[in-house]
């Protein structure tokens, strides 16, 4: 048995991109999208048509609108090839306006429920800014599920956990990217690796903390780097991985056991948390890292979504 398929017993694999004609070799469950992924895929000679066909139909239309469109369009063409759900994001621009991002987020809906999509089949994707948990603890009143997204602290994941969100993404390849780079020449591989990863371990500290207070909130591991990062999450409640490290799990009959257990989780002595504004602000802040990698995620998507406007507008 390879990699990709032992994971599958114990973890829910979701391929991370925005290119839909690799899905069908990995047999992912869910699938997910982000602004960057969007762009990459649509300046794709394969995607000038589905592009094209979504400017021309709703030419005129507010650009938000038809940048939507172009989203739903592909999340639409992702769930042809997949059993689960589909994660779209609400444009990164809303990060600090909940009242925004909910009406994104409802309008995103309906265009699915227009093309006969079940509301169960998509995830919103939200980045875990104070406003953004706010706003996506109002769309799970709503029956709308949430992804919240460019999660890297501990104080994150608590707070979602208490705003009953369906799913968080911690990102573990982003944390360990800040702690090499913080480390420069005093960084060690080895001793980084695995369960040591730095990302790894927020992952586990997460997930054990979810499943030792019954927390329903789905566990997500993202952005990783290497297969490593990956096998040593084995057990997390999913995984969304790129179709690169996909193909590198494929290639490998290395065996692959779990690491991690609610079972386990539960014997931990572990003592309960919450945060409330102020308390989340200042534990964020007291976390550079996490921090410093919020705010750069949000402005890299930012400038991805910007650059999708101007595709738009030039087809």
């Amino acid at each position: 048995m390879n990699q990709l398929d032992a994971l599958k017993q114990f973890t829910t694999v979701v391929a991370d991109t925005g290119n839909f004609k690799q899905l069908g070799a990995f047999k992912p469950q869910d699938a997910t999208t982000n602004p960057s992924l969007i762009l990459k895929a649509v300046q794709q000679s394969d995607y000038a048509p589905l592009l094209k066909s979504v400017t021309d139909t709703f030419r005129g239309r507010p650009l938000d609108e038809v940048m939507d469109r172009l989203l739903v369009r592909f999340g639409c063409e992702i769930l042809s090839l997949i059993p689960g759900r589909v994660s779209t994001e609400v444009d990164a621009r809303l990060s600090f306006d909940s009242a925004a991002t909910v009406a994104r987020a409802e309008r995103l809906i309906e265009l699915y429920q227009a093309q006969g999509v079940h509301v169960d089949r998509v995830l919103i994707k939200v980045a875990a800014t104070w406003e953004g948990i706010r706003a996506a603890e109002q769309l799970e009143r709503k029956g709308i599920h949430t992804n919240l997204t460019l999660l890297f602290s501990f104080c994150q994941a608590v707070a979602c956990g208490q705003a009953k969100v369906q799913l968080i993404s911690p990102f573990v390849g982003r944390i360990y990217d800040w702690y090499k780079k913080s480390a420069g020449a005093n960084w060690v591989e080895a001793d980084n690796a695995g369960a040591n990863d730095p990302g790894v371990k927020s992952v586990t500290q997460i997930y054990n903390y979810y499943k030792k207070f019954g927390i329903a909130t789905e566990v997500m591991g993202a952005s990783f780097r290497n297969l490593g990062q990956i096998t040593a999450l084995a057990g997390c409640d999913l995984l969304t991985i790129s179709p690169e490290l996909l193909a590198g799990l494929a290639a490998s009959e290395a065996p692959l056991p779990r690491q991690l257990s609610a079972q386990a989780a539960q014997a931990l002595p572990l003592e309960p948390v919450q945060f409330d504004e102020v308390a989340f602000r200042f534990a964020l802040n007291e976390d550079a890292m996490a921090t410093e990698k919020l705010a750069e995620g949000i402005r890299a998507f930012c400038v991805d979504a910007a650059k999708l406007d101007q595709l738009l507008l030039a087809a």
